[in-house]
């Protein structure tokens, strides 16, 4: 379980995250949603330790970790995808994934996740699509095992295909029940479809919350158009 507990943030003097309290619960996938300049990415840069916080905490299975460096957080078992289909782009996508792990069963497990991986695994990274990209970024972060998962703008710049291919995987994922899922996304018929509750940020504070679903799609554009 992570829990962001009260948490202000921001760059500098500046706080962009307002007493924000989040709770993702064990095996479940959680949404935060708003518009650009919500604090979105701060707040998973807060999550993972790569932004100090000003005040509060970030409990990881009940453990206070906010003064954890982020590699030490990773061991503990949390994930991160950044926004930007990250990967190195003169490595094929195989040499990418070895990076991580070079277990044969370990690369096997996740292209088994992402299927469309075996097609361009002796492909620069550089010249995938951008959905390639960002399920290679995706495979390889699961090859480290967490048991939490954290996604930024998951479906941002890439193809529909490969979009619902994302939300199967989050939905299998999740169903597992060894791994828990906190996603920002502002993609809300996306971020809800797969996630069991949601948040809404606005200007750095939390404005809404609920659960997740379909149902719920109305209720949070509503919230979003406030």
């Amino acid at each position: 379980m992570l829990e962001l507990r009260n948490v202000t943030a921001g760059y500098s003097r500046a706080a962009v995250l307002h007493d924000v309290s989040i709770t993702v619960p064990p095996g479940q996938a959680v949404a935060v949603t708003g518009h650009n300049g919500a604090g979105k990415t701060t707040l998973l840069r807060a999550a993972v330790g790569l932004l100090p916080l000003k005040r509060g905490q970030v409990l990881l299975d009940g453990e206070d970790v906010s003064r954890l460096a982020p590699n030490r957080r990773v061991r503990r078992g949390v994930g991160y995808v950044p926004q930007g289909q990250l990967c190195f782009g003169q490595m094929t996508t195989l040499e990418n994934l070895q990076l991580v792990d070079t277990s044969i069963s370990a690369i096997e497990e996740v292209l088994e996740t992402f299927p469309a991986l075996r097609a361009v695994l002796g492909r620069r990274a550089g010249l995938l699509s951008g959905g390639q990209r960002q399920q290679l970024s995706m495979a390889r972060t699961l090859l480290t095992r967490p048991r939490m998962l954290i996604l930024d703008e998951p479906t941002e710049g890439i193809q529909p295909n490969v979009v619902a291919e994302i939300e199967r995987v989050i939905t299998e994922l999740t169903r597992r029940g060894d791994l828990s899922v906190l996603l920002v996304e502002q993609h809300v018929g996306f971020a809800l479809r797969t996630t069991d509750r949601y948040y809404v940020l606005e200007s750095g504070r939390v404005t809404a919350s609920g659960d997740g679903g379909d149902r719920a799609i109305d209720a949070v554009r509503d919230a979003m158009a406030v």
